[in-house]
């Protein structure tokens, strides 16, 4: 399948590192930019001989240098080479002057960008309190439709991509899913058609909750149920902020089970999540807290163990990722089985809080 035919809109600009050169490929050419490793973590990125890459492509250049967890990056960027470009980095802020001759793109900046993963960003939703039995929580924006976000995995050489729940197209694969015996027995919602019809039309209608499948090159492999997490059953055992955002999660395809899946799909979505609303500064959820293994990954993944607590269905334990811890760790790279340890010296807080950009 054609990443082409993936989402609605096509997908405009894939990038790939192939040892010092980044191949960037639009709709209608290819481009080569060469890279030069400058020693403690930073590399210097050329614009191609071709000329100048425009902004988008530059942004994916500069995702497909920080999309490895294994060494720490700093993309350096010449400014006399790329003075038509610096005023449209700078304004979107993932770029930093580092001195007079050099711009810095650092990944914690440029991963809180939507351009590059989300088809159509919307504007921020005005906040405006609601009154709500369980405490005041914003008015929520109308849930998106379509392709929500699309992102390369490079280590499975496929796309991921998340789009909303369509409730008659997507009934039937629902409905298989749930009444398969490896699912029914953690996620208990087994049932008739009917049943799953009325199940998806109460999700419509809660201003709350949004399904979601997730895919990858187009086939749904996995399903989500994304919260606002004050409104939420979990928003009366913590202090949930405004726009903390929970989620829930079933692998639909037994296939799609193991590291190299959990490892694109659990970043991805977490990505989403943040890039979908900048106010949201925590995401959080709920596992069983018999369901070690699944606390084990999200461990692994960034989050905090918080505390275990007691629903009236199950014994669930609290998990927490922070937006900031997100993004300066930049755990949407896959890590190193070798070496799981996170890059952290080069972040763009520490660096321009010296003032050490040497």
């Amino acid at each position: 399948m054609s990443l082409d035919t993936l989402t609605s809109q096509p997908l405009p600009i894939r990038a790939r590192r192939h040892g010092d050169v980044v191949q960037v490929r639009g709709n209608d050419r290819d481009i080569n930019l060469p890279v030069a490793h400058l020693g403690g973590g930073r590399l210097a990125l050329r614009p191609a001989s071709e000329g100048v890459p425009t902004h988008n492509e530059t942004l994916a250049a500069c995702e497909t240098l920080s999309n490895h967890a294994t060494e720490e990056v700093l993309v350096v960027l010449d400014r006399a080479l790329w003075c038509a470009r610096e005023a449209q980095l700078l304004k979107s802020g993932c770029a930093q002057v580092l001195d007079g001759d050099t711009l810095g793109v650092f990944p914690e900046l440029l991963w809180q960008l939507p351009d590059l993963w989300l088809p159509e960003p919307q504007p921020v939703f005005p906040q405006v309190m609601m009154p709500d039995p369980h405490g005041a929580h914003p008015l929520r924006p109308a849930k998106p439709t379509g392709t929500l976000y699309h992102r390369y995995i490079p280590w499975l050489d496929q796309v991921f991509s998340l789009r909303a729940l369509e409730r008659e197209a997507d009934l039937p694969l629902f409905h298989h899913w749930m009444n398969d015996t490896r699912i029914a027995a953690f996620f208990d919602e087994a049932g008739t058609m009917a049943e799953h019809q009325g199940y998806l039309a109460r999700m419509a209608d809660d201003p709350h909750m949004m399904p979601v499948f997730g895919c990858l090159n187009g086939v749904p492999l996995f399903y989500f149920e994304l919260y606002w997490a004050r409104e939420n059953r979990i928003g009366a055992h913590y202090e949930a902020g405004a726009w903390d955002r929970g989620w829930h999660v079933l692998v639909g395809e037994e296939h799609a089970r193991g590291a190299d899946y959990i490892t694109a799909w659990l970043p991805s979505l977490m990505h989403y999540m943040f890039l979908a609303e900048p106010r949201t500064q925590a995401l959080v959820g709920e596992p069983a807290a018999s369901h070690h293994q699944q606390i084990r990954n999200l461990t692994r993944s960034g989050f905090a163990r918080v505390k275990d607590f007691d629903f009236a269905h199950k014994r669930a334990t609290l998990v927490r990722l922070e937006r900031d811890y997100f993004f300066k760790s930049r755990l949407w790279a896959r890590p190193d089985p070798e070496d799981p340890g996170r890059p952290l010296r080069l972040s763009c807080s520490a660096l321009l809080t010296r003032g050490n950009t040497k």
